[in-house]
């Protein structure tokens, strides 16, 4: 067993352009005010990381991660959610995703698509340079617009689109693996790898890819009514980062999972603040822990009510207070009596 790391923070939700916000040694002075001791870096926010110059220089890397440490702050992983979601998209989505790609790409799905695959593996060589073991992603999606099989799915549809995004992704997977680095699908609606079954279904196609890893994130799993702690158990030895975060589900006779087009405060799923929903976080932590997880527990702040700034500071206590220093002995040694081969023989009537 190995007791897990943090508490560390995303810092996605908390970039900005007003100060602390905007830089990074701003931002991780602030993270180290709140209680952290790592953060993980959302790579295509220049107001606090170079991904280019990262990619090129492992000086620029060792600049990077010494300005954090001298704020108490280790750099836990890199971040490629955007870029990750962009190397497949469903022409349904090229308008509302658009926004994520260099604006040299945008309207051009073809040249985003190589751009995002691109920014991948930059991410991933960064991740090598900054001496890190695993990074964050989407796996982007081409088959969710029919998660619901209604109308019926043509036959072949579903293996089709498994099948491309295995193609567009075993070149990344193959790089992570000359980067020493593994790849974290956060496994998340909206992606097609939402669930433990389209994961496998992804897996089977990368031909079950050392790299080919997961971001476990309960609060996902509470709001498909799919047992997290289950999970854990399950992908333990593919769970490579975790990610704290906090959600509650309470449907009602007019509404369920899919939320009837409402705001995230009116749906009956929604994320939370650490410890105001109904994850039972001490029971994630105590499979953490016993499955040998030697990541890092890091917070991702999404509530729909509470201000940012107090979720960061609560989140950093709750995880500290949940990460379990896991014990080197037994409890009961105390009543240990010795033994050697031939008391075992004795008492098992062998003589």
């Amino acid at each position: 067993m190995r007791t897990l790391q943090g508490p560390g923070l995303f810092l996605a939700q908390f970039a900005g352009d007003a100060a602390p916000f905007n830089s990074w040694g701003a931002i991780t002075r602030w993270a180290a005010d709140c209680g952290y001791a790592g953060v993980q870096v959302p790579s295509w926010d220049a107001r606090l990381f170079d991904l280019e110059k990262a990619a090129a220089s492992k000086d620029y890397c060792d600049t990077f991660k010494g300005e954090a440490a001298e704020n108490g702050i280790a750099v836990t992983e890199l971040s490629t959610h955007l870029q990750g979601q962009l190397v497949a998209v469903h022409p349904a989505y090229d308008t509302a995703f658009d926004g994520f790609a260099a604006p040299a790409v945008r309207g051009n799905p073809a040249a985003r698509q190589e751009w995002a695959v691109d920014q991948v593996k930059k991410a991933l060589t960064a991740s090598k340079h900054l001496g890190l073991n695993a990074m964050a992603t989407f796996s982007g999606a081409l088959a969710w617009p029919y998660v619901y099989p209604w109308p019926q799915r043509p036959d072949g549809l579903v293996d089709l689109a498994f099948d491309e995004l295995a193609r567009r992704w075993r070149p990344i997977l193959d790089h992570a693996e000359d980067c020493g680095i593994d790849l974290c699908y956060e496994i998340h609606p909206g992606e097609d790898l939402h669930d433990g079954i389209s994961y496998e279904m992804f897996l089977e196609r990368t031909g079950n890819h050392a790299r080919a890893c997961m971001l476990y994130d309960p609060s996902h799993y509470v709001l498909q009514c799919l047992d997290y702690l289950d999970n854990i158990d399950i992908y333990k030895d593919r769970i490579r980062m975790f990610h704290v975060k906090d959600a509650e589900f309470n449907p009602t006779g007019r509404q369920g999972v899919y939320g009837g087009f409402q705001s995230w405060v009116n749906r009956a799923g929604r994320f939370r603040s650490l410890g105001d929903g109904q994850v039972d976080f001490g029971a994630v932590f105590s499979k953490m822990a016993a499955n040998d997880f030697a990541g890092w527990a890091v917070v991702e702040w999404e509530c729909c009510l509470k201000h940012p700034e107090d979720g960061a500071r609560e989140g950093a206590a709750f995880v500290a207070a949940h990460i379990i220093r896991v014990t080197e002995k037994a409890f009961d040694d105390f009543a240990d009596g010795g033994t050697d081969d031939a008391a075992n023989r004795a008492m098992l009537g062998l003589v």
